[in-house]
């Protein structure tokens, strides 16, 4: 007897992957551990710079990172550049100048600086747009405690020469503007040829200037190649690339608190790495910025998604 009722077979192979707004906040979710990742390799990266800062110049290793990183990149990606619209080669190139400022100024300050002091007073910039950019009273105080924690950690001292201070302010304000334009060019390309041509870009503004300043080192030691190859990876690649899939997902705000993790990760990498050692204050300040990031994931994970429509 048919009862006009068809059986559904069995579904077989795996499940469908997610897809929709719960996808999207599976992927926001998963933005702080890929902050803590890009955390990590850029201050290792930075460690490794530093440590080649006997055998050549900062400006050369800050020209080695951006051009081993563009040449690297652009073999991967192979963008087309032929196909870019006006828009995007505008958000490129201007990524780009922010990339070459931004190496070149904190190098300086990191020549000058302890890596924990010289990362801490470069986050300034990124926390100061995470308050400034706050809707939300737990952004608000989020922000305002880890920047609490940074200034503790990084209050200048008698021993921090002004030099030092003033290029990590410069770094920070060129970090300020990574994060908003970074965020902007990431949803100009939908791969990760906007950050090719921004790499490039930027490699063309500071290799010249790198080369002009101290090629004649590089031509003195040409094994200081290899480890500036290892900063271009560490510190350029792989944080820049994690960046641009973070800022997909969450907000600036949240991102500009998210890194307040950064002078804790390297207060830690320069006690491990480079002998620097930490002290009562920096303890201090290390568990306030941690309070403050975890708090800020907390409070970002349900409008992460959200947020990854927003201009």
């Amino acid at each position: 007897m048919r009862t006009g009722i068809r059986s559904t077979p069995p579904r077989t192979g795996p499940p469908p992957a997610p897809t929709g707004p719960r996808a999207a906040g599976s992927l926001a979710r998963l933005a702080p551990l890929l902050v803590l990742g890009q955390m990590c390799s850029l201050q290792l990266g930075a460690a490794v710079a530093k440590s080649l800062y006997g055998r050549v110049d900062p400006v050369v290793v800050a020209g080695m990172r951006l051009g081993f990183a563009a040449v690297l990149l652009a073999l991967l990606v192979r963008p087309r550049l032929a196909s870019y619209s006006g828009a995007q080669w505008l958000g490129a190139c201007a990524l780009g100048l922010v990339f070459a400022g931004n190496n070149l100024t904190f190098f300086l300050a990191l020549d000058r600086l302890p890596l924990g002091v010289a990362a801490t007073v470069e986050l300034l910039g990124p926390l100061l747009l995470a308050v400034a950019l706050s809707r939300s009273a737990a952004h608000l105080l989020a922000g305002l405690l880890g920047l609490c924690g940074v200034l503790l950690l990084g209050a200048p001292g008698s021993e921090l020469p002004l030099a030092g201070l003033g290029f990590g302010l410069a770094a920070a304000g060129c970090r300020t503007a990574y994060v908003l334009l970074s965020k902007r060019v990431g949803r100009l390309f939908p791969d990760f040829g906007g950050l090719s041509l921004a790499l490039l870009a930027g490699a063309c503004a500071l290799v010249p200037l790198a080369a002009v300043h101290g090629g004649g080192q590089v031509r003195a030691d040409p094994g200081a190649l290899l480890p500036g190859c290892a900063v271009a990876l560490l510190s350029s690649l792989v944080p820049y690339a994690l960046d641009m899939t973070v800022l997909r997902r969450i907000d600036s705000r949240a991102f500009g608190v998210l890194l307040a993790l950064t002078p804790a990760v390297g207060a830690l990498v320069g006690l491990a790495f480079l002998g620097e050692p930490l002290g009562v204050r920096e303890v201090v300040a290390i568990a306030l910025v941690v309070v403050a990031a975890g708090w800020s994931a907390r409070a970002g994970s349900g409008g992460g998604a959200r947020a990854a429509g927003q201009d």
